[in-house]
């Protein structure tokens, strides 16, 4: 006997017990059920924000065996896969390219599922689902960004175009320390990380690491005034807000981990990283001062060291940013999927893609060309 298939909207997870929706989502912190909650909860994602909750759940005779998170968005920020060329052609033809929707985890540029489902049939139906959805609500298209790689083949199937992007992340090579990390580094960039490191160290700064419960109210405080200070400091208001942190630190506490930087006793910077399984992921970051080599060595040498000291797998650092490939981040491509309803405008966006995804493939080439190891790792220079 066929099972019954359904698949309905949601404005909320919050009716929605977190055993069922966390047993779906592979482990991953940016999509489990207290990060989500958080996110709107604190209305950081909301319709006022421009990130209205539409998600898609699939059941199967009533059980829950499937879910999307979904946005309906009026704007194009806090997404980091870029699509405002877009926006501006739809403009010019006058077609209205918002609202569009989105799958996405607000504010966060990290790879990881986007169809919540353990099969790839399940996958298929919340993609089709999707763009269902979307031709109910007559907008102009649906953006499934940094999507893991077992939801390309199902959001392929389903007819949405595949984009490629790229990412700078660190692989721990068993490594027993920071000095065998630094000593398969080639000769120039093993010199000036530990010249920048010596001149963080000589303007009297050092650094505690906390998570979990080591970190109080006053410690994550000042990390969301650095946070702020950050965006501000960018004409920007922050996308999200000190009670967004307050609840994730409360409802996730041994996900978080702090980098403090400290000079004479007074806290001087601050970064967030996310840990979830056997990887850590950078994401926020701020400081009260300008010194020298003090968000590389907040972000990304400490994020490394700590992951070497706790045999942690991988260090993802974040969106953008061909520089961090001097302190050991490599290239790693990222993947969004793109549905168009306007046929002229999907078949326009498919030859793009298709001379963009060219370009990328290339570039990732030369990226790898001038990897900062050594060619033959474990050999002296």
């Amino acid at each position: 006997m066929s099972s019954q298939v359904e698949i309905h909207v949601v404005d909320s997870v919050s009716d929605i017990p977190a055993v069922q929706w966390d047993a779906l989502t592979q482990g991953n912190p940016f999509v489990a059920h207290a990060f989500v909650s958080a996110l709107h909860d604190s209305q950081c994602a909301s319709a006022q924000t421009g990130w209205q909750p539409r998600y898609l759940l699939l059941r199967e005779d009533g059980a829950l065996t499937g879910a999307m998170p979904l946005y309906l968005k009026t704007h194009s920020r806090g997404e980091y896969v870029f699509d405002h060329a877009w926006a501006d052609a739809f403009q010019r033809h006058g077609l209205r390219y918002y609202p569009k929707l989105v799958s996405a985890v607000p504010f966060s540029p990290v790879t990881g599922p986007r169809l919540l489902a353990a099969t790839h049939t399940a996958r298929v139906l919340l993609a089709r689902g999707a763009i269902a959805l979307a031709q109910q609500l007559e907008v102009s298209s649906i953006h499934v960004l940094f999507s893991h790689e077992a939801d390309l083949q199902a959001l392929t199937e389903a007819g949405y175009m595949l984009r490629e992007g790229v990412q700078f992340h660190w692989e721990n090579a068993a490594y027993t320390s920071f000095d065998t990390f630094l000593a398969l580094m080639n000769h120039d960039k093993r010199k000036k990380i530990r010249q920048d490191r010596r001149r963080v160290a000589d303007a009297g700064v050092s650094f505690r690491w906390l998570r979990g419960a080591e970190i109080d109210a006053g410690t994550l405080g000042f990390f969301y005034e650095c946070y702020a200070n950050t965006y501000r400091e960018h004409w920007n208001p922050p996308y999200l807000s000190e009670a967004f942190f307050f609840q994730l630190h409360a409802t996730m506490p041994d996900a978080i981990m702090l980098v403090l930087a400290e000079r004479d006793g007074e806290r001087l910077a601050c970064a967030l990283n996310v840990i979830a399984g056997d990887t850590m992921y950078g994401r926020y970051w701020g400081t009260r001062a300008f010194i020298s080599g003090l968000h590389f060595e907040t972000c990304y040498m400490q994020g490394i060291e700590y992951c070497i000291e706790n045999q942690l797998a991988s260090f993802e650092g974040g969106a953008q940013g061909v520089h961090k490939m001097s302190r050991g981040l490599l290239p790693t491509a990222t993947w969004s999927a793109h549905w168009i309803a306007e046929p002229q405008f999907a078949e326009a966006i498919a030859r793009f893609l298709g001379r963009e995804t060219a370009v990328m493939e290339q570039h990732m080439g030369e990226l790898e060309a001038h990897t900062p190891f050594k060619r033959a790792q474990g050999l002296p220079e």
